[in-house]
């Protein structure tokens, strides 16, 4: 009779950050970047090789337990944006730059900033879970999986090697030319901020992290639409005029950070959707399924992401857009062509 084997389903540190072997270092526009080249000349994320391997193999385990990765993308967001593609080609068009400048910026900056992934503290979750959690990807977020995710955004500076925010940089770069503007920092308010005990039933620190995974999930599929409307701006002919070949290739440096976020995405599906599937303890020495915790929270982060937050930002962006436009020798027409192409 012919063994079969059983599937890896415990990986250490050091496996879950590996990377491929790269034939050429990821190098551009004098930035050294992460991930790198392979010999075919295509572009491989860092610190893929054992995390992807583990997510296929522990989205094979859920499944074969009843269970499924969080069924939740990008498309769950709706709501107004602005600017959207149209009101930054508006702008581009009619030499207002700043505001596509201001916005890989931010972005870039913002990437830097989650670089904290790395380093969130981790409740003890095997306590608070009934189920085993030691083979499931949850049981390995202290062991390397939420390292790796925050590297991933800020780099290794002490290495001299750029995460996301530095690959934004790049792009930025190359599509307008360094100092091409003033520097500008981030506003607040990308994570919903609720001090409400929406979880009573499980401590607060387990809520907080419960809380943290489905934030980060939202931002990234924000942050997912935002990449892709930045592609198509940047793609878009006669808006970079000499540097639209340098263009082109920013945006495929947008595309090479699309291609890391679609691990962390497919991580963080992953562990909501381990956490659906699991018991948890309560604080009265009861049980609770983590589906009815997970599921409770999720629908008022959702109506936050698609309802308060989009009508609440399109707001201020439209007064801020206006004030910028008004400095425009042709405001009247260009606040016109900006309004026409509203969502």
């Amino acid at each position: 009779m012919t063994m079969i084997d059983s599937p890896q389903l415990t990986f250490t540190r050091d496996e879950l950050l590996s990377s491929h072997d790269y034939a050429k270092p990821h190098v551009v526009a004098g930035r050294t970047l992460h991930g790198g080249l392979l010999a075919d000349g295509s572009y491989h994320p860092p610190r893929a090789l054992g995390r992807v391997h583990a997510l296929d193999a522990w989205e094979a385990a859920l499944r074969q337990r009843g269970g499924e990765p969080f069924p939740a993308s990008a498309t769950l967001l709706s709501g107004a944006r602005m600017p959207n593609t149209e009101q930054q080609i508006v702008l581009l068009r009619n030499g207002i730059t700043d505001v596509f400048w201001n916005m890989l910026t931010v972005i870039g900056k913002i990437e830097a900033r989650g670089a904290f992934i790395a380093l969130v503290p981790v409740p003890d979750l095997q306590a608070e879970i009934v189920d085993d959690i030691s083979q499931m990807a949850i049981g390995h977020l202290a062991g390397g999986l939420l390292e790796a995710h925050g590297i991933d955004e800020g780099g290794i500076p002490d290495q001299g090697i750029g995460g996301h925010d530095q690959m934004w940089f790049a792009a930025r770069d190359l599509a307008f030319g360094p100092d091409a503007h003033d520097d500008v920092e981030p506003q607040p308010g990308l994570a919903r901020e609720d001090d409400t005990r929406y979880l009573p039933e499980v401590s607060a620190e387990v809520e907080q992290f419960l809380s943290f995974i489905a934030n980060v999930l939202i931002i990234e599929f924000r942050a997912e639409i935002g990449f892709r409307e930045t592609q198509t701006v940047l793609r878009t002919p006669g808006l970079f005029g000499e540097r639209s070949d340098d263009a082109l290739v920013a945006a495929d440096i947008v595309g090479r950070i699309r291609t890391d976020e679609e691990i962390h995405v497919r991580s963080l599906n992953q562990y909501l959707g381990e956490f659906s599937s699991v018991t948890f303890r309560t604080l009265d020495g009861g049980t609770i399924p983590g589906a009815e915790l997970i599921d409770r929270f999720w629908g008022g982060m959702v109506e936050w992401a698609t309802v308060t937050k989009p009508a609440r930002d399109a707001v201020t962006a439209r007064s801020t857009m206006q004030t910028r436009i008004q400095r425009h020798p042709d405001a009247a027409r260009v606040l016109q062509e900006f309004d026409a192409a509203v969502d």
